[in-house]
């Protein structure tokens, strides 16, 4: 079978719910990815910041394998030693101290708003329910996700929207705090808007949001599913600012490329969840678990996060050289290998330049090119991606 018959077989019986690009992709290695036809690309998506340890890394599939021969699956009702393992070790290395495991970074969203509700609820009345969340932002695809998510082209189609949520603009604290009155129980933020945009906090706008929430008994909520798991050179985003939040939801890199979700909370937040409140069929199984375990260890390692954080500032410095020559490109942005280079005109036919040059680049927010390599991207790469772009821009200007 080549790629235009399984594009074809795609198009005819799945749902066509994504804008996808003509490629079909057979095999990966690293940061290198190869569609039917064995042509290479260097991959600067990685499954949307899932693939941090890059494709197929060395070892993965053998703890995969050894798991799987031994217990893949016995429902939540049991206990497994690498669900509490992976626990341990998540609380070990954050600020929280539990953890509930699901299958996505929206059922995560969803297990935040359910226990932020509910320890309000316990704490201070029936009244207390609304959340802060910000425009621009992006949590997800279930109900209560795309209601919390700050985006009119995500809710389009599906209103009404699930009531108690209320979006102000990001990196505003007036706005925040105008925002807060006797129904509100939390504010959500992303520390950087991804989907949105690679839009970064200003300096102070985090603790300050921490501020607002000890003076109001507020709880913060972070959404670190896109940033978390070492993608800016650190283990988690928070951490540059040393401002810790009371619930923070993680999933995408955390097992790279298994599926998982997790929201972590402090104890006496998480123990508001009690047993019935909430449930996952397949959160936490022992075969991702495992998965997840070796890669946590594998990206919470000084030598990795320290070459994120080296390769993520070469990359700034040449796009910014870049933007020298190209009145076109507005900003370049981004912390640790989260890159955002923000255009005057709409970024879709440069990506599909990139691609036709051996490049995946991805876009968002129309005029925004996303960069999020796997953490083993080296300057050579970047060096050839950029050099990509410079031609590219050269036909565009």
């Amino acid at each position: 079978m080549d790629s235009r018959e399984l594009l074809e077989r795609s198009r005819a019986h799945i749902c066509d719910t994504y804008s996808r690009y003509n490629l079909a992709i057979s095999r990966g290695r690293g940061c290198l990815l190869y569609d039917m036809e064995g042509r290479e690309y260097v991959d600067f998506i990685a499954g949307i910041a899932v693939c941090n340890l890059g494709h197929c890394p060395p070892g993965l599939a053998d703890v995969l394998y050894n798991q799987a021969q031994q217990l893949v699956h016995v429902s939540n009702l049991f206990y497994t030693q690498p669900q509490v393992e992976l626990a341990e070790a998540l609380t070990r290395v954050s600020f929280a101290d539990k953890v509930f495991f699901c299958n996505s970074g929206a059922e995560a969203i969803e297990a935040a708003i359910k226990l932020a509700r509910k320890y309000s609820r316990d704490h201070f009345g029936k009244d207390r329910y609304t959340i802060i969340a910000m425009e621009g932002s992006f949590h997800g695809r279930t109900m209560a996700a795309i209601s919390a998510t700050g985006q009119e082209k995500i809710h389009k189609g599906f209103e009404p929207l699930l009531p108690g949520f209320r979006h102000v603009q990001f990196n505003d604290l007036s706005a925040a705090a105008a925002a807060i009155d006797e129904t509100v129980c939390a504010i959500l933020v992303e520390p950087i808007q991804g989907e949105g945009g690679v839009r970064l906090p200003s300096a102070g706008y985090l603790a300050g949001l921490r501020q607002l929430c000890k003076e109001n008994d507020l709880l913060l909520i972070y959404d670190e599913i896109q940033v978390g798991m070492g993608r800016t050179g650190m283990l988690f985003c928070y951490q540059h600012e040393q401002v810790a939040p009371d619930i923070m939801t993680l999933a995408k890199a955390l097992a790279n490329g298994l599926p998982i979700g997790a929201m972590l909370a402090v104890g006496e937040v998480a123990n508001s969840f009690t047993r019935g409140s909430h449930a996952s069929t397949f959160g936490g199984t022992p075969l991702v678990c495992a998965v997840a375990c070796q890669v946590l260890a594998r990206v919470n390692q000084e030598e990795l996060l320290s070459s994120v954080q080296e390769q993520g500032g070469y990359f700034l410095e040449q796009l910014q050289q870049l933007q020298q020559r190209y009145a076109f490109i507005k900003d370049v942005r981004g912390r640790g290998l989260i890159v955002g280079l923000e255009l005057d005109i709409p970024g879709q036919t440069i990506v599909q330049r990139c691609q036709e040059r051996g490049f995946l680049i991805n876009c968002t927010a129309d005029r925004v090119l996303r960069f999020v390599p796997p953490l083993l991207i080296t300057s050579t790469d970047i060096d050839r991606l950029v050099e990509a772009l410079d031609e590219v821009f050269s036909l565009a200007g």
